[in-house]
């Protein structure tokens, strides 16, 4: 299947495409949905056909918002960093969130760079979970952009004040449920930076996949249904050129993962006093 929150008729609300056609589900957005229905029982639910509905942020509200950061081998290798033996985390709040199509905006003098990322959303309550419940828990797979101020995510050890800026993590356009999208069998994951590719890996190359994440998280923290996981950037990101390039003023950031879908995001920069 594949879900979204859409906006249609001056409102919002859980979609399933059927076709070519979103059908209403009961509820404001997925993250309730989520919060209440089994994933399997989405299909069932599809009610009136919305025409000309557009697919927002497609998860408004999870509890957890958890990321890996130097999940990929080529990414690794041009932080300067070994391989990990354990998945290197991180948080973010719901604010950091924001649509598939939305701007970007943040104060003039930052350094902000672009990470391509496949996202994984929880579909079960996990609590120490092992590999094998962790992936028959996962309700599907989304596309993000761990946008990151590199200058405030240099300024200590700690990632954590470089990743949460109110509304820079792009999400969506949709969530496609693992019967149609396989990450361990591998899918490209696409940033493109005013129509340039700066961005290509495959998920087969993960170091940790998105059941060993959802596994080694839910062991010391719970997950709940609508959970959001972002599954780390492959190489080619900004800061890791010979000579560091960061998004200037309109530039256009797409994100995409073929199957899923992209986001269009253009940065803006607002005067810091405004």
């Amino acid at each position: 299947m594949k879900l979204a929150t859409v906006a249609h008729g001056g409102r919002r609300t859980a979609a399933v495409l059927d076709g070519d056609h979103w059908r209403a589900l009961p509820a404001d957005d997925l993250s309730t949905l989520l919060a209440t229905t089994a994933p399997d029982r989405f299909a069932g639910l599809a009610g009136a056909r919305l025409p000309g509905a557009v697919p927002v942020l497609p998860l408004p509200s999870p509890r957890k918002v958890v990321c890996c950061g130097l999940n990929y081998a080529d990414h690794i290798t041009e932080m300067g960093r070994e391989l990990p033996d354990h998945p290197t985390l991180f948080a973010k709040y719901a604010d950091t969130l924001t649509g598939p199509e939305d701007d970007l905006v943040l104060p003039k003098g930052l350094d902000v760079d672009w990470e391509a990322e496949l996202a994984v959303v929880v579909g079960a309550e996990l609590s120490g979970a092992d590999r094998d419940l962790a992936e028959r828990s996962i309700a599907g797979y989304t596309v993000a952009n761990d946008v990151s101020v590199r200058d405030w995510q240099r300024r200590t050890l700690q990632w954590f004040q470089g990743k949460a800026w109110d509304r820079t993590t792009p999400l969506g356009p949709l969530v496609v449920t693992p019967d149609e999208l396989d990450p361990v069998a591998g899918v490209e994951v696409i940033c493109r930076v005013n129509g340039a590719e700066r961005q290509r890996g495959n998920t087969r190359t993960l170091v940790f996949d998105a059941a060993d994440l959802l596994a080694y998280v839910s062991a010391f923290t719970t997950l709940r249904p609508g959970d959001v996981v972002l599954t780390g950037t492959p190489g080619g990101v900004g800061m890791g050129m010979t000579q560091p390039v960061f998004l200037a003023d309109g530039d256009l950031v797409e994100t995409e993962i073929p199957g899923i879908g992209t986001l269009r995001n253009r940065f803006r920069l607002a005067d810091p006093r405004s």
